[in-house]
């Protein structure tokens, strides 16, 4: 029996550790995505919390995107729509928190999962965190991930990505395009990185960090409306006959 889905934070000396884990390989329904932007928004806004720990459950996937189950399910613009806000409002909730987000991606991140490490303030990884902008492979398109993508990692790299959605680029070269800070050999050295980096947080001081991100994300105000326009964009081309048509396919293979 597959263990449960969840979405946890937990306060471990100063510091607010999210967890999201679903046993289809860490993708996110819209219950998910709604409760993880929510529990965001509860850590930045809790006065005994100083930096927070955004991670997956599990060894190998760090977060494969969308629920594929309920790509399947939507037949109509407005529950597309619906469906892409989530994305939108997880990554505009680590845009708009106060605290430095630290993220940590143990394994692939495809689609919506490379948007989640892009929308953290500093991203660890180990060497098998692969990533991929699988999108286009349905017929839509990293649209509501691109602006955070692209702030990382530039436009021609983000292009490239969602381009050739069909084959994952390594972690070694997502360090060197910006979307990682440091990669590691294995999750315990990651981890004890992870421990060093948000203990010295914690020491320093807040109103720093809370400046220092705010300058980081400077020229990102407009982007409540913005992500919800991409999130129309995939909302209508979830909905296109070429998509339903491709969807229909995976879902008579499994």
């Amino acid at each position: 029996m597959s263990e449960a889905a969840y979405v946890n934070l937990e306060i471990e000396g100063a510091v607010g550790e999210i967890t999201f884990f679903h046993p289809a390989h860490n993708s996110l329904p819209g219950d998910m995505l709604g409760k993880l932007a929510a529990t965001i928004e509860d850590a930045g806004n809790h006065p005994d919390i100083k930096v927070i720990l955004l991670k997956s459950g599990g060894n190998r996937t760090f977060c494969a995107g969308a629920s594929f189950n309920e790509l399947v399910a939507i037949d109509n613009f407005d529950d597309g729509k619906k469906f892409f806000m989530g994305f939108a409002n997880v990554i505009n909730a680590c845009r708009k928190c106060p605290k430095v987000i630290i993220g940590r991606v143990q394994g692939k991140a495809v689609g919506g999962g490379v948007g989640l490490a892009a929308a953290v303030d500093y991203c660890f990884a180990t060497k098998y965190a692969a990533v991929k902008l699988s999108e286009l492979t349905i017929g839509i398109g990293p649209f509501v991930v691109g602006p955070a993508v692209e702030r990382k990692i530039g436009v021609s790299c983000f292009a490239g990505l969602a381009i050739n959605a069909t084959e994952f680029q390594t972690a070694e070269w997502a360090f060197e395009k910006g979307l990682f800070h440091k990669i590691f050999e294995t999750a315990e050295e990651m981890d004890e990185g992870i421990r060093e980096l948000t203990q010295n947080l914690v020491s320093t001081s807040h109103t720093a960090q809370q400046l220092i991100k705010k300058v980081t994300w400077e020229g990102t105000g407009h982007w409540d409306r913005l992500l919800e326009e991409r999130a129309e964009l995939s909302g209508r081309l979830v909905v296109s006959d070429f998509t339903k048509k491709v969807l229909e396919k995976y879902k008579t293979v499994s």
